[in-house]
């Protein structure tokens, strides 16, 4: 009997690794589905849009993008939980996936109920005011900030996204006390900025037109080292903040999705972020490729798991489970 049931477990094996294989060589046969954590017009769906066209070429059918917004950029990935597991539905996974479990009541896992397929990018951030503000740099930002507790309103792309915890972590080191106001999206947050209803914006470098323009001010920028489009703003770290952050992103399946059509699509897109055509529109947000293959981006998933946990907890931001 127990030899009847092993036999019939390993040939039960081999049938689902054989329909897989099948289901790989013929894989794509219809157009894929991309989701996109935040709105249209902001520096991700803009940059998105560009990699799917190149993906779209390399695999013979459309890579789809589909904007998901809100719920700090977190809506993709709870899309593939009841998604197919066939390949023909992807999601942008932020790092706001990794904080859910802390801070959200979930049925599932970031790390386990999802098929890490490739890291792509991540952001270049910073903090900008209107260019007319009395607020002229971050020196002035801190002492108005300590001045006025609970009164400087700053905006950010989410509750719970990195711009907004990063921003609360240097609040907590200041010992200032900020206003956030979540939007849904860059774009949305540029307006609410341009529009005189915030004192600032945390944000990736989706700013840099209307800094351009003369509409906005930068007063730092969060990466190990100054951008050179804003030579003049300081890193956090020369502002004495042992912070950096640059938010790491990358493509995610849903659990069980056949590794041969993981393989698949992960070989597709280090092709399509390897073209110029998306090099240079990571450039003109002050991105660059994070390429992480499929083994490390499961292991970035594991570690950013357990470090997101020690970050909300020390913000106090952990709701009770």
């Amino acid at each position: 009997m127990q030899r009847r049931n092993i036999l019939h477990w390993g040939a039960a094996a081999l049938t689902a690794l054989s329909l897989g294989s099948a289901h790989a060589q013929t894989f794509p046969a219809k157009p894929i589905k991309l989701l996109v954590a935040f709105p249209a017009g902001g520096p991700t769906d803009i940059s998105m849009r560009v990699l799917a066209d190149n993906a779209s070429k390399i695999l013979g059918q459309p890579v789809i993008v589909e904007n998901k917004p809100g719920a700090g950029g977190t809506l993709p990935a709870q899309t593939l939980q009841s998604s197919a597991a066939d390949g023909y539905t992807l999601a942008q996974i932020p790092l706001g996936v990794f904080r859910m479990p802390y801070t959200t009541k979930i049925n599932w896992d970031p790390v386990k109920d999802i098929s890490y397929v490739i890291n792509l990018t991540g952001y270049a951030f910073g903090v900008v005011v209107p260019a007319d503000s009395p607020i002229k740099t971050w020196t002035h930002f801190v002492a108005w900030a300590k001045a006025n507790p609970g009164k400087l309103s700053y905006g950010s792309t989410g509750a719970m996204t990195s711009p907004h915890l990063t921003m609360e972590l240097v609040a907590q080191k200041l010992g200032i006390e900020l206003l956030h106001i979540p939007y849904k999206g860059s774009a949305d947050l540029m307006q609410a900025t341009l529009g005189g209803q915030l004192m600032a914006a945390a944000d990736s470098t989706g700013f840099a037109p209307q800094v351009e323009a003369g509409k906005l001010r930068v007063l730092n920028t969060w990466g190990a080292e100054r951008l050179a489009k804003f030579p003049d703003a300081p890193t956090l770290k020369e502002l004495g903040l042992d912070v950096v952050q640059n938010s790491p992103f990358g493509l995610g399946a849903p659990k069980g999705t056949p590794a041969a059509v993981v393989k698949r699509l992960h070989d597709a897109f280090k092709q399509a972020m390897e073209q110029d055509s998306y090099k240079s529109v990571l450039a003109r947000y002050d991105m660059v490729p994070i390429y992480m293959s499929t083994t490390q981006y499961q292991k970035f998933a594991q570690d950013t798991f357990a470090r997101e946990k020690a970050l909300v907890e020390k913000l106090g931001l952990a709701k009770p489970q």
